[in-house]
């Protein structure tokens, strides 16, 4: 039977090495829930490094870095190559060079097969984004095939509606008026 943490479920327990920087000796650190407790964060997976989609998604969000910032969001990105294979990636691909984001190597897939995002075949995890709030509860999943990269204003137009903790019409972008739920 497959589980999916999806809505309102905690977000598993993890602790796993990410590539944090490319400065010799700085290279590697160690994410935990321990990391973001406390925290909005935005974690985003993709299938494989060294890929084609892959970069544009990550490149994208480490453009809008300082979106999530503004918004006291931590943002991180998974998948299951090593940490090796992530910092030879980086350093390769001149549009991850300076990533100001950590990416986790989930190595052992633990992690991507506790969240129930592993492709059946490769065992590869799928394009998935999770919001979580700042008491470990996820708050929004988006999964996509493996083909079709994700859109980020869209990650931060949920990220603004969540933040708000009121009623959200669809299409609403942050400044908009939020709904008022009349009873009787």
């Amino acid at each position: 039977m497959n589980k999916f943490i999806t809505v309102g479920m905690k977000f598993p327990e993890f602790k796993k090495k990410a590539v944090v920087s490319l400065e010799k000796g700085k290279e590697f650190a160690e994410i935990s829930n321990d990391t973001f407790k406390g925290k909005w964060t935005v974690m985003f997976w993709w299938p494989k490094d060294f890929t084609f989609v892959c970069p544009t998604e990550i490149a994208e969000f480490n453009n809008n870095f300082s979106n999530f910032q503004d918004r006291d969001t931590m943002l991180f990105g998974a998948s299951t190559d090593n940490e090796y294979v992530h910092h030879a990636w980086r350093v390769a691909h001149k549009d991850l060079n300076g990533l100001k984001f950590p990416m986790i190597a989930d190595t052992s897939k633990s992690l991507a097969e506790d969240l129930g995002i592993l492709t059946a075949e490769e065992k590869v995890a799928y394009r998935a984004t999770y919001i979580i709030d700042n008491e470990g509860t996820v708050r929004w999943v988006s999964v996509n095939d493996l083909s079709v990269g994700r859109n980020v204003e869209e990650v931060l137009r949920v990220l603004d509606g969540l933040q708000t903790d009121e009623l959200c019409p669809c299409n609403w972008s942050k400044g908009e008026e939020t709904l008022v739920a009349e009873v009787g």
